[in-house]
């Protein structure tokens, strides 16, 4: 008999793992996914719309910053062209200015000079003061002095006296053999007066008989030391307190205008390395970088005279061409940002609606999970990878339904066939234990008991599973009628008094005659054994379980089942009505069983219009809420 119990228990242990693992791969589904999602949920995370939506936006404010920053570079670097363009163009018109104030000077000599002839001789020098007096233009064009020469370069009339002027030769002078040789109006090289010392331009004009021999030279000379060959509107024009203009000579290597005055008005260069801007305007490039003496970076530009051999230097600070460019720059970033502020919002609008319909797809399967039905699939319908995961996900729930409807068709076949033998097994048992076939020695009579505990063990495990799968099929049935609780929770103690007594827990009932409830006695007795003998397994020696009744939400009154126990873990409690859901107490689970009590009845107080819950308060409370009959309390 103990040996074929115990092949009956190995056979419906191994039946039980396949029709739990069976249930767990498709009606356990919400309590897996609960699970990875807490794993996976421990950490801040962020949607896959949000995350699309993030990449967009990063990916545009990435190509905004690199569009900014190339754009401020290029706009750097087009307003430092401008600048540069600029400086040039203001050293060319000066030169330019300059070279045709020169000009204009040569010319107006050059006319004056054919007065003072005769044909063949030179006009008495009394007629030389007379057409000089007449010459107001030639007197303003050269304020420092009009000389003329005879034919061998020596000083032979002035219009203002000078001492020492009158007599002196100047024949060795390079412009004056220029002059005498070519026959041409020339204008000499900063020179040194030889009779005034001081830095002087000396123009010069020859005087021609009608024959075309040379009778004399007429002079103008400018004090480069007094007089500025550029035009003072002009310099303060191109000259302020932040740019440079300067006029060097690259030859003698001397300041025309923007050096140092001097005693004898004209100041050298200073030597290679003193001046970066200097250094630059002899170095042949004529515009470029530089630094200035004050460490500010500059902008420079030079135009060189040819006749003279002057250079015309003119510098500008950088930031002449950044703060443009900054101003400029500053309106695209707003204008970028602008921008990039739309395109975000439209990409995660576009994204939103790319991700809604995997949103609402997910709705639905949880949806499913928690009432899964045959009838549930998903609309194949959308985008193509939509569509094509809809279309999958109802393969897959094809293949869950045809695993329940099997796994449900072999527990109600197996539990069935299990019953009947069962039963009979369990009654002979009873009816060896009553002593029917005579007295049995204590060592008999002990293990006939443990095979009759085990017995009635496993019979209400085949009910739990005859229930679920009534319940799964939704074969359940219950009759529902207004009901007194007194009877109803009198007999539960009753019924469940011998258990109790084997835990030695103190199990009590209170109950007014007058309270009614709408439900199926058998199965909120159902419900009440399952909560009375889950406290008397949980509560401690001499502990109480507790059956009561109180108020409940409006039109509805709630039976509670108390114990003095430690209560569910608080990390369980969630999971507590879920099918094969069995809480851990330490490194072992503290009872045996299914894990489907509790979940059957949920099932069966949502059958009866009802709810149940828990909670923990000096002890854990497991409660069901059953619509009231009247308002009877």
């Amino acid at each position: 008999m103990l040996f074929q119990k115990h092949s009956l228990q190995t056979w419906f242990s191994n039946v039980t793992c396949f029709t739990i693992y069976s249930c767990q791969t498709t009606t356990d589904i919400k309590a897996t996914i609960t699970s990875k999602c807490h794993k996976e949920f421990d950490l801040p995370s962020l949607s896959l719309g949000s995350r699309l939506a993030l990449i967009i936006l990063l990916g545009t404010v990435a190509t905004v910053g690199s569009v900014l920053f190339v754009a401020y570079s290029a706009l750097v670097e087009d307003f430092e062209d401008i600048l540069t363009e600029q400086q040039l163009y203001e050293t060319r018109r000066i030169a330019t200015e300059v070279n045709q104030r020169l000009q204009l000077k040569l010319d107006v000599l050059a006319e004056s000079a054919s007065l003072l002839s005769h044909g063949s001789e030179l006009v008495s020098r009394d007629e030389m003061a007379t057409q000089l007096e007449r010459q107001k233009l030639l007197k303003s064009l050269f304020p420092d002095g009009v000389l003329i020469f005879d034919n061998n370069a020596t000083a032979i009339f002035e219009n203002f006296y000078t001492p020492g002027r009158i007599g002196t030769n100047y024949a060795d002078r390079k412009h004056f053999r220029q002059a005498m040789e070519t026959r041409e109006p020339v204008i000499s090289r900063p020179i040194i007066g030889r009779t005034t010392g001081v830095p002087l331009l000396s123009f010069l004009a020859p005087i021609e008989s009608d024959e075309g021999d040379l009778l004399g030279l007429l002079g103008g000379t400018i004090n480069l030391g007094t007089t500025s060959i550029v035009p003072v509107a002009m310099l303060e024009e191109i000259a302020n307190d932040e740019a440079t203009f300067t006029i060097i000579d690259s030859e003698n290597f001397l300041y025309i205008e923007g050096g140092t005055i001097t005693e004898n008005g004209i100041t050298p260069l200073p030597p290679p390395g003193e001046s970066t801007l200097i250094d630059a305007a002899l170095s042949g490039i004529t515009s470029g970088h530089t630094v200035g003496p004050d460490g500010r970076e500059l902008i420079y530009a030079t135009s060189h005279l040819q006749r003279l051999g002057w250079q015309f230097v003119r510098a500008v600070p950088f930031e002449w061409a950044t703060a443009p460019a900054k101003e400029s720059f500053s309106r695209f970033v707003w204008i970028s940002l602008g921008i990039a502020l739309l395109i975000a919002l439209v990409s995660y609008i576009l994204t939103r609606s790319a991700i809604n319909p995997l949103d609402q797809m997910t709705r639905r399967i949880n949806s499913m999970i928690l009432t899964p039905s045959e009838a549930d699939r998903l609309d194949p319908s959308g985008a193509n990878e939509v569509r094509n995961l809809a279309i999958a996900f109802n393969h897959l729930m094809d293949e869950r339904d045809a695993i329940s409807t099997m796994k449900d068709q072999f527990v109600s076949n197996v539990s069935h066939e299990l019953r009947t033998p069962l039963t009979s097994i369990n009654g002979a048992l009873r009816l060896i234990e009553s002593g029917a076939t005579g007295e049995l020695p204590a060592r008999a009579r002990a293990m006939n008991s443990l095979a009759l505990r085990n017995g009635h063990r496993l019979q209400l495990l085949i009910s739990d599973l005859l229930d679920f799968s009534k319940l799964s099929a939704g074969r359940m049935s219950v009759t529902l009628a207004p009901q007194s609780l007194q009877p109803i929770l009198e007999s539960t103690v009753f019924d469940n008094q011998t258990m109790a007594d084997e835990y030695k827990v103190v199990l009590t009932a209170h109950c007014s005659s007058r309270q009614k409830v709408i439900t199926d006695p058998h199965r909120l007795r159902q419900i009440l054994d399952n909560f009375v003998s889950n406290a008397i397994k949980f509560s401690p020696a001499n502990g109480k379980v507790r059956v009561f009744v109180e108020t409940g939400t409006p039109g509805s009154t709630r039976i509670v089942v108390q114990d003095n126990g430690g209560g569910v873990p608080e990390s369980f409690v969630e999971r507590l009505f879920d099918r094969f859901s069995q809480a851990d107490v330490g490194n072992t689970k503290t009872t045996a069983g299914t894990g489907l009590g509790l979940a059957i009845c949920r099932e069966l107080a949502a059958l009866m219009n009802g709810r149940l819950g828990y909670y923990y308060d000096q002890g854990a409370h497991f409660w069901v809420e059953l619509p009231a009959v009247g308002n009877e309390a």
